[in-house]
């Protein structure tokens, strides 16, 4: 499960980075294009403007006017062609005047847009006489921007696909570079886990005979001195610390193997109700109220045993890290195909920066070490192998103190 979120994490942001730099890389292309597309058009628009204009004429005080554009011509192009005199009044207008600019005339402006219910380019040239070089008029010529929109709509339905069809072949390569990247590290991981089962194996004939033999020193300790008897109670303590550690080990390493696990419906009232009353006199000693509120009838299919040592670890914790007159309180609800099981305390908390490790093997956070000597560190650890190997999922809250909370939810069993 581990290594198929992680395949699943780098899945995704491989894709989200290709998204990026696809979604990136389009909008630069569509930027350009669209930027060269008017460019060229007001290019093209300037030159008939001026082609218009050098051919346009003076003559007794009137604006004589050629143009070699026929009406159907501009009509098929969607051009207008307007003449201004020098007193910006219109003079003359060829086109379709349903493409006419709506715009107030400006003979300031070379180039406009118009962006009414028609997108229009406007282009704006003086018309200078050839002679006197003086200004006898003005030409406008404007043009339908619906011919590139539509170009525009074309490109963005090939930029999607092509982006579509990109993602799609990057995730089916990168699904295999990722298969292919992890296999190695999911192999050393597996011959990581064997040696630990093995070893941890190895360990359990040599630490039974030193616990043995030390249990045996202890008990017949006639002529001993005073300090060999205390080496000797060191001895056994350390070793049952080891006991218990390579026990711990053993039971990670096969936290994965689902075979090893019974399968049957489990009564999750009873199991809490149980793991409560077991650490209830431990909560006494400590000056602890345990309290439980768990509903009826919470049912699962899974291990017993396993279920009972993850919520037993759970509750042990809680109790350890809390501070005399403290609370510990453990909730069990069904909230809709979920079984939700809150373990809450009012110890001395967890720093936020540490929250993420707090599952890690072997880890404690300082404060937490420095308040409680015993136990292998390996815990929560396996409490959390417990639960995902029932479909399950834990998260931990905490503030510093003021307590933690650690919830574990589960899925429910149907009951005939």
């Amino acid at each position: 499960m581990m290594f198929q979120k992680i395949r699943y994490r780098l899945f995704l942001s491989n894709l989200l980075v290709l998204a990026l730099v696809l979604s990136s890389s389009a909008f630069v292309v569509r930027i350009l294009f669209i930027r060269n597309l008017k460019q060229q058009l007001t290019e093209r628009l300037i030159a008939v403007a001026q082609g218009i204009a050098a051919s346009s004429e003076l003559e007794h005080g009137q604006l004589e006017l050629q143009t070699k554009f026929s009406p159907q011509q501009l009509r098929a192009h969607q051009q207008v062609f307007q003449w201004f005199d020098t007193q910006k009044r219109l003079i003359e207008q060829q086109g379709d005047p349903n493409y006419a600019p709506t715009l107030p005339f400006n003979a300031e402006r070379t180039v406009q847009t118009q962006s009414d219910k028609i997108k229009l380019l406007i282009v704006t040239l003086p018309i200078v006489e050839n002679n006197s070089r003086r200004l006898i008029g003005h030409i406008r010529l404007s043009e339908s921007l619906e011919e590139i929109d539509e170009t525009i709509a074309r490109l963005d339905v090939g930029l999607a696909a092509g982006a579509f069809v990109a993602l799609f072949l990057s995730g089916l390569g990168s699904g295999w570079l990722n298969r292919q990247a992890m296999q190695p590290i999911e192999e050393s991981f597996k011959r990581l886990k064997q040696f630990t089962a093995d070893a941890s194996h190895e360990l359990r004939s040599p630490l039974m005979a030193i616990s043995t033999n030390a249990e045996v020193a202890l008990t017949y300790s006639d002529g001993m001195r005073k300090s060999d008897g205390e080496k000797f109670q060191a001895i056994s303590m350390a070793t049952d610390q080891m006991s218990q550690l390579t026990e711990d080990l053993l039971l990670l390493t096969r936290a994965d193997k689902v075979s090893s696990f019974e399968s049957k419906k489990i009564d999750l009232t009873t199991l809490l109700i149980g793991s409560v009353n077991l650490y209830r006199p431990q909560a006494q000693t400590k000056q602890i109220e345990l309290k439980a509120e768990i509903e009826n009838d919470l049912c699962l299919i899974g291990d017993e045993a396993k279920l009972a040592r993850a919520f037993t670890n759970l509750i042990q914790n809680a109790i350890q890290y809390t501070p005399a007159n403290g609370e510990v309180e453990v909730t069990g609800n069904r909230i809709g195909q979920e079984l939700l099981v809150n373990i809450e305390d009012t110890g001395i908390g967890i720093a936020s920066e540490h929250l993420d490790l707090v599952f890690d093997r072997l880890w404690r956070a300082d404060r937490s070490r420095s308040y409680y000597k015993g136990g292998s560190g390996l815990g929560l650890a396996i409490t959390q192998a417990i639960i995902y190997s029932h479909k399950g999922t834990i998260t931990v809250t905490s503030q510093v103190d003021i307590g933690s909370c650690f919830t574990v939810s589960l899925p429910m069993a149907f009951t005939n």
